[in-house]
């Protein structure tokens, strides 16, 4: 099997008014960055980006923040081909 480490650039939705209003996490592809044959090698590399995207994004606007506009970015492993975007579908209320 194969696991590619993607990233993503992250953002929050709209989900819906019940209970006060809630939003869910989502993300849009900027780059493949490289496929791995092994998952926890993959896990490795998406881990280490992530630590050093959190200290090069530190004084970045946060993605729960009401004046959030975007540009925090994030690391993600999947298996095979990863999505242009997430979720797929939109979550819904239950």
């Amino acid at each position: 099997m194969k696991y590619v480490v993607a990233f993503y650039e992250s953002g929050l939705a709209f989900g819906g008014p019940e209970e006060g209003g809630w939003h869910y996490h989502t993300g849009t592809l900027v780059r493949l960055y490289r496929v791995y044959a092994n998952a926890n090698a993959a896990w490795r590399v998406a881990n280490r980006a992530n630590r050093l995207l959190d200290r090069l994004q530190a004084k970045k606007t946060p993605v729960h923040s009401a004046i959030y506009t975007g540009g925090r970015h994030q690391a993600y492993v999947f298996e095979r081909i990863p999505p242009e975007f997430f979720p797929e579908t939109p979550p819904t209320y239950s």
